[in-house]
């Protein structure tokens, strides 16, 4: 961890515990490395990425960031989504300040598992007044044309990081970009709620707070109590957002936007903020950091990648 205060080094990682909680539903993964150890967790940490390998020990360290939920809801309008497992994963460059930036994987920040909508397409859009609607609405006993799956996407980097919120609760911490995917064969390939130019913008924020842990270990993962990484453990805290706005929905039906209309009356879209609200239970953060990374002035970032990648098994 960087040479700052105990408490600067506790407000960054309960900071990032709040960037897991926003993911409720995600794209599958792609093949991802398996870690040894301590690394365990961090399977897409983006430690060769420049902004981490520019960093020299002194007034910028490395560090990698898993928050990961089992469970929860999202709720956007009228509409209730329960969420399945998500996991986060980014990296962050700690300045001597105090200050910090967020690296996001070239994957993207989110995966998760998707989710979904209850009731499918008739709970979504039907019954409805407009012939189109209706026509579609009477095709929709096949339950494999009702079922509806919603993916949330990271549509930009995080912003507006707040670290001494992340200790406190009820605070913004981190504002987020994302975007669902809903799909359905009625509703195309390009129907989504929010987009990357107008995205849902989530600022998650600590209900209660986190339990604290610590652990070191050597580069390659296995267990040292004087090793040369360290890593802090929040566990057990719920995450939640009810201050976001929900734009309405866009491109949905073939592309050409046909049924927009109807999947916004239905489920209360555009919704303004204080009408949706986001929970995610007993998240689980991970935040690794070299121990010392003055010791290894300049190469801080090149020795924290070499270690990563000898943890690969």
């Amino acid at each position: 961890m960087p040479l700052v205060s105990a408490r600067t080094k506790l407000a960054t990682v309960s900071a990032l515990t709040a960037l897991g909680a926003f993911a409720s539903m995600g794209t599958a993964t792609a093949a991802t490395p398996v870690l040894n150890g301590s690394w365990a967790p961090s399977t897409r940490c983006p430690v060769d990425a420049g902004a981490m390998i520019a960093s020299d020990g002194l007034d910028t360290s490395p560090q990698c960031v898993v928050s990961y939920s089992f469970s929860g809801s999202i709720k956007l309008g009228n509409t209730t989504v329960p969420t399945g497992k998500t996991n986060l994963q980014i990296g962050v460059v700690q300045n001597a300040d105090g200050t910090n930036s967020v690296v996001a994987p070239a994957g993207g920040a989110l995966i998760a598992d998707s989710a979904t909508v209850p009731g499918g397409l008739l709970g979504l859009m039907c019954p409805s007044d407009i012939p189109f609607i209706t026509d579609i609405c009477r095709q929709l006993s096949d339950a494999s044309l009702n079922k509806i799956t919603a993916t949330m996407e990271s549509v930009g980097t995080p912003s507006a990081f707040d670290q001494i919120a992340g200790v406190l609760t009820d605070q913004p911490i981190v504002t987020i970009p994302v975007r669902i995917h809903l799909q359905n064969p009625f509703l195309g390939d390009n129907c989504y709620i929010g987009t990357k130019s107008n995205p849902i913008l989530l600022r998650p924020r600590n209900l209660n707070a986190p339990e604290f842990g610590v652990e070191r270990f050597n580069g390659d993962g296995s267990a040292n109590e004087e090793g040369d990484l360290s890593r802090l453990n929040l566990l057990g805290s719920t995450q939640y957002d009810d201050t976001f706005a929900v734009p309405g929905a866009s491109g949905c039906g073939l592309g050409l936007g046909l049924v927009n209309g109807a999947v916004n009356l239905k489920t209360g879209l555009p919704a303004a903020s204080g009408k949706n609200k986001l929970v995610l239970n007993d998240t689980q953060t991970y935040l690794t950091g070299l121990f010392a990374p003055g010791v290894l002035a300049p190469d801080a970032g090149k020795v924290f990648s070499q270690d990563w990648h000898s943890a690969v098994n």
